[in-house]
Order: structure tokens, then C-alpha cells, then sequence
């Protein structure tokens, strides 16, 4: 099942429990606007080539639209369309003051020179910057585009509009970035983990954990378990998986993977098949890679007790059933995963107010987020007699559902 099926389920599942207007249902469901634009770019060896960019803006009943612009070979329009609307349920869950958009261009990164992928951004900027804005849609990096993307987008805006830094999140801390956005979706899965488990009456360093994914969110959010006491038994990536019973040395497997660019052959651990991490020995299994990993095949075996979805989209509604009806506990991506654009808004904040924070109050004010996101849900949870994935999207589906309706939607 894609993305866009599985979204659209769990969006019904939630209108039907929370009563909602058919009419209304309907119309949350539709992106408010697609665009499609064609960007020509000049080769470094001066042939001509086109690429093909999207964005998907969902819902402003809330505020400006926010979501990631990714550069994939397989950029697909139903993919873009099912995260667009996954951001706008997530900034409801997170209770920030924005509404879903996602974007992207079908292009492999890694065969483009830098000079080309400036040259790329800048003609996709200067496609959709009457479409982008402050106050009207706010993007972020997202799978193959990073700060340096986000600076050339923030500069290509701001010829046809002046200095406006507010108009892209993930930027360099030079211009105007905000101190914690790197590590801040892993720390906000973190964070998540710890209230989650807290509600069980465990805590981090109880507990062995398996993560699937070494990129940015998981080797952050496996340095912030590894710190507070929490074993790492496991972890994988493309380049390899390891294992050590008794907990990696993460500070020094990150040593390892920077100086040879992979997890392969680390010292402290023993290799092991990447495709074994799932269904490998943990409490807490933690996917941050890519989405539907956990299907109807391998979910039978999955021995984790607790699944944090720091990934978008990592388990299929299958395997959501069979894992369910074992008493696994599933931690929803739309609340798991939310630290990332958290700390976004709190960079748009601090740049429309041209003064910026102190990490250790970005770390506190993402912690207050998280911890109370939480508590919504499970109180979502009570009133609905649900599990943790419907009563995160209840509670996202039902505040854009009340904006709508108070700002007069049928008019």
C-alpha cells in the first residue's frame, strides 16, 4: 500500500471518529494547490537538461504551508501529495501555527556537480517564488538537499523580494539558521521515547534499543539515548549493520562511519545482515530510513515491545494490524518524527523577530513541545478509546478541522 493510500486511511479513520461532515472531510482531504514547473539547466559540459519540480501545498487553515523539498530520481507526485498532508496533520499535532506542504524534483543529486545543483535550485526558485513566502509557504530540506540548498533558495528569493530570511528553515546558523536544528528531529524522537516510556513506568537507560537508519535523525537520536544511559544493541544503514549485545559505542561508531563511510568492519560490534535489524532482539526498534519497511512479512517477527517511527511512513497498515494484535506499542510518525519542523518554527520565529535564541532554550522550548504533544494524544487517546496512531491524527484531524470551520470554509 503507498503512502497516499495509507494517509488517506488513517485521515478517514480519524474523520469517522471524530464525526466530521462528509462535505468537510472531503474538502480537508484536497490540496488547497500542485504546481508542476519544467527547470532547463545548463550542464557543467554545456548540454541542455530538464528536470521536472513539484510542489504540493495542502492546508493554510492553520497558517503558512511547511514542508520539505527533496532531490530524488523518484520524486512521485502521489508520494509529494501524501507527505504534503502528513505536514499538515503533523503541525497540528505539534500545535504549531502552520498548515502542510511538500516539494521536490526528480533529479539524482549525487550526479550532479555543485554548480549544477545551485543552477537547479535557483531556476526551481525562480519558478515558485510568487508561491512561496514568510507568511504563505515555507520550505525546508528535505532527502538530498541540506543548508546549502536552503541558502541558495533564501538568496534567489530575495532578489525579486529583499533580504527575507524567514522564507526557508534548515539555513546555515550564518544566515539567520537556528542553533539545535541539526540534531533537532532526532532529540525530538528522543524526547518522544522518553514520555512514551515514562507512560510505562520505564525509562532510557532500561531499556536496548535497535535503529535502523544512520543519517541524520538516527545517529542523533542514538547519541542522545547513548548519553542518557540507554544500550544501542544495533544499527544499520545502507552501507552495512552492526551489532554488540552489550551497546555500541556510539560516539565511536560515528568516528567510524566519518572516517570511512560506512558502518562496516567497526571494531566494537559484529557485522550483521541490515536486513535482520527489524526483527532483531530489542525492546525499542526505532526505523529512521525509509518508508514501508515494516510489511506484512516481517512484521510477524518483529520482537521490539515499543516501535518509535522517527521514519515518514515506516509501517504499512498491514503490518500496523499484525503488530497491534502482538501488543506492540506503535509511537506515530506524525508526532515521532515532529522535532524537525518544531525547531523550524522556532527558527522562523526567531528570524521574523531578528533575534536568535540560545540552543539551550531551543533544546528546553522543543522538550515542552514534545512532553505536551504527548500528553494531548494520550488524552485523545482516552476520549476515543484508540490507539497512539488515531489519536495523534484525531488530534492533528480535529484542530484543522475547528480552524476551518472558524474561519468560515463554505463561504
Amino acid at each position: 500500500m503507498n503512502a497516499l493510500t495509507a494517509t488517506n486511511r488513517n485521515f478517514r479513520h480519524a474523520a469517522r471518529i471524530l464525526g466530521l461532515d462528509s462535505k468537510l472531510e472531503k474538502s480537508l482531504l484536497i490540496p488547497f494547490r500542485e504546481i508542476k514547473v519544467e527547470c532547463t539547466i545548463p550542464k557543467d559540459d554545456g548540454t541542455l537538461v530538464s528536470y521536472v519540480g513539484f510542489r504540493v501545498q495542502h492546508d493554510n487553515a492553520r497558517g503558512p504551508m511547511k514542508g520539505g523539498i527533496r532531490y530524488h530520481p523518484e520524486v512521485d507526485p502521489d508520494e509529494v501529495n501524501a507527505l504534503a498532508q502528513l505536514m499538515t496533520w503533523k503541525t497540528a499535532v505539534a500545535d504549531i501555527p502552520y498548515g502542510g506542504a511538500k516539494g521536490g524534483i526528480g533529479c539524482n543529486p549525487r550526479d550532479l556537480s555543485i554548480s549544477e545543483l545551485e543552477r537547479l535550485t535557483r531556476v526551481f526558485t525562480q519558478r515558485i517564488h510568487d508561491l512561496i513566502g514568510i507568511h504563505r509557504d515555507v520550505p525546508a530540506p528535505d532527502m538530498g538537499t541540506n543548508s546549502q540548498t536552503m541558502a541558495w533558495i533564501l538568496d534567489e528569493y530575495s532578489k525579486f523580494h529583499g533580504h527575507s530570511p524567514a522564507v526557508v528553515t534548515g539555513k546555515p546558523i550564518d544566515l539567520g539558521g537556528s542553533l539545535g536544528r541539526e540534531a533537532a528531529t532526532g532529540l525530538g524522537v528522543f524526547f518522544a521515547t522518553e514520555a512514551l516510556l515514562a507512560e510505562y513506568g520505564k525509562s532510557i537507560p532500561d531499556m536496548k534499543f535497535a535503529i535502523q537508519g544512520f543519517g541524520n535523525v538516527g545517529s542523533w537520536a542514538a547519541k542522545f539515548i547513548h548519553d542518557r544511559g540507554g544500550k544501542v544493541i544495533a544499527v544499520s544503514d545502507i552501507s552495512g549493520a552492526v551489532k554488540n549485545p552489550n551497546g555500541i559505542d556510539i560516539p565511536a561508531l560515528l568516528k567510524h562511519k566519518e572516517d570511512t563511510r560506512s558502518l562496516k568492519d567497526f571494531q566494537g560490534g559484529d557485522n550483521m545482515d541490515p536486513n535482520d535489524l527489524l526483527v532483531h532482539e530489542c525492546d525499542v526498534l526505532i526505523p529512521c530510513a525509509l518508508g514501508g519497511v515494516l510489511n506484512k512479512e516481517n512484521a510477524v517477527d518483529v520482537k521490539a515491545k515499543f516501535i518509535i517511527e522517527a521514519a515518514n511512513h515506516p509501517t504499512d497498515p498491514e503490518a500496523d494490524e499484525i503488530l497491534s494484535k502482538k501488543g506492540v506499542v506503535i509511537l506515530p510518525d506524525i508526532y515521532a518524527n515532529a522535532g524537525g519542523v518544531t525547531v523550524s518554527y522556532f527558527e522562523w520565529v526567531q528570524n521574523i523577530q531578528g533575534f536568535m535564541w540560545e540552543e539551550e532554550k531551543v533544546n528546553h522550548e522543543l522538550k515542552r513541545y514534545m512532553t505536551k504533544a504527548f500528553h494531548e494524544i494520550k488524552a485523545m487517546c482516552k476520549i476515543h478509546d484508540c490507539n497512539l496512531r488515531m489519536g495523534a491524527f484525531t488530534l492533528g484531524v480535529n484542530r484543522v478541522a475547528r480552524a476551518t470551520l472558524l474561519r468560515g470554509w463554505e463561504a
